[in-house]
């Protein structure tokens, strides 16, 4: 009788912990996604560096000394002319990324 009882108790408990975390999960706030986009031919360097994908500050400088130097982007691809901007990172970035 006892070990009827101990058997119960713990079958009890055991299926308790299969349905607590269900119920707490369901009140938790979703959070929502920003999507931001950078012109890049007007977009000064903190405002690049914080949008785009592997960009710091540096090469963020890079992109606005480029552009007072060569005129306006014409074009996304332009971006891989910078040292330290490849395909990879521009292929990261293109949908960020308005002329």
């Amino acid at each position: 009788m006892l070990r009827m009882m101990l058997a119960c108790v713990c079958a009890v408990v055991l299926l308790s912990f299969g349905t607590g975390p269900v119920f707490a999960e369901v009140d938790k706030p979703v959070e929502k996604a920003v999507v931001s986009t950078v012109n890049i031919n007007k977009a000064d360097a903190k405002e690049l560096a914080s949008v785009l994908i592997n960009i710091g500050e540096s090469k963020a400088q890079a992109i606005v000394k480029y552009r007072e130097e060569h005129g306006s982007f014409t074009s996304k691809a332009q971006l891989k002319e910078i040292k330290g901007i490849g395909s990879t990172t521009l292929k990261k970035n293109e949908a960020l990324i308005t002329l």
